[in-house]
């Protein structure tokens, strides 16, 4: 059994709470939050369980063997550094760190301590997003060409980090589970319409080694709010609305076929041919992806192998962020990315 806490009760920690209380393999030892009115919901809702003020004390509880930081970002490094120091397995909130070098760190002391470090990225876990996974894996879409996003809706406005590391982290972290390759170099830009505040609009674009294309768009001043994904292939395509309640994913069989004409007249001319095929949407599995990832985890922990959200997917996603944020402050400089191959569970 897995003893597990909590650090945070705000807006995310509360779902982490009730699954590690449901999650067969854990048990909900801790809850921390310096809100007493936060602490006294737990008290009613899970008896027996202890409370803690002080994250720093809930982190040296020898009976905790595993720790979930749910608490914003700049957080993240001091509190996962001081849990792993102290002998325990790490859940940290998206994004994981405030910048790559505290992400390196961080999985630098997970190995050297022989623990387990995972983010959660929860859309990894969703069945939408497996089934994309799938789909790219097995080689029922063809060549990838592009990833397209939009992800808006009006607020929250953030006070510690700008729209893209609140709203396209996760496309990032989908993208680095569902695309063949990593990016090689990032163009951003952005602005903001709040005096003194952070960016809350933006736009970035990932470049390939490969004629592949990622674009994401995010927004916390849209009217409305949109969750639309396109994954696009040389077989098919995938259209993927996190906001439709049954018919998440679509597949549609349809393209282009490009032969160029060689005669020597019309070297240059392209004949372009359309395929316009069936629809349809696959049947996807309901189970909460919290409660998957959580299971995940666990089967991490018990036989000693490496999350698919693990530190290193994590320190590729800040990595994105951080070097988006630089080329938003450049007006759109695109910005090399430093080598990163896959890394695979």
């Amino acid at each position: 059994m897995i003893n597990v806490g909590v650090i945070g009760y705000g807006y995310w920690g509360p779902n982490l709470v009730r699954n590690f209380a449901e999650t067969d393999g854990t048990r909900l030892a801790a809850v921390c939050d310096a809100r007493a009115e936060r602490l006294a919901l737990v008290e009613k809702r899970y008896p027996g369980t202890k409370t803690f003020r002080s994250w720093q004390e809930m982190v040296q509880d020898p009976s905790i063997d595993l720790v979930a930081v749910s608490t914003p970002v700049s957080t993240h490094f001091d509190m996962g550094m001081a849990a792993l120091r102290a002998g325990k397995h790490l859940l940290v909130e998206k994004p994981m760190a405030m910048n790559v070098d505290q992400c390196a760190r961080m999985v630098d002391e997970a190995a050297r301590r022989n623990r387990v470090l995972m983010v959660d990225h929860t859309f990894v876990y969703t069945p939408a997003v497996r089934k994309m996974h799938e789909l790219v894996s097995d080689g029922s879409l063809g060549d990838i060409y592009y990833y397209d996003s939009v992800r808006i809706n009006l607020g929250l406005f953030q006070h510690d980090v700008n729209v893209i590391w609140d709203l396209a982290v996760h496309d990032l972290a989908i993208m680095d589970f569902v695309m063949p390759e990593r990016p090689v170099a990032v163009s951003a830009t952005g602005i903001s319409h709040v005096p003194g505040g952070n960016e809350n609009i933006g736009y970035l674009t990932m470049f390939f080694n490969s004629k592949m294309i990622a674009h994401v768009h995010v927004n916390w001043l849209a009217p409305v709010k949109v969750r639309s994904t396109l994954l696009g292939g040389s077989r098919k395509m995938v259209v993927y609305d996190d906001l439709e309640p049954s018919e998440k994913i679509k597949i549609y069989d349809r393209g282009i076929t490009v032969n160029p004409d060689t005669s020597a007249d019309k070297v240059y001319k392209l004949m372009v041919g359309y395929r316009s095929g069936d629809m349809w949407a696959p049947r996807l599995d309901t189970a909460e992806a919290l409660g998957v990832e959580i299971r995940h985890l666990v089967d991490c922990i018990e036989h000693g192998t490496r999350p698919i959200t693990g530190g290193e997917a994590g320190m590729e996603v800040v990595r994105i962020l951080e070097n988006g944020t630089r080329s938003m402050k450049e007006q759109g400089q695109p910005i090399e990315l430093a080598a990163a191959g896959k890394v695979t569970a």
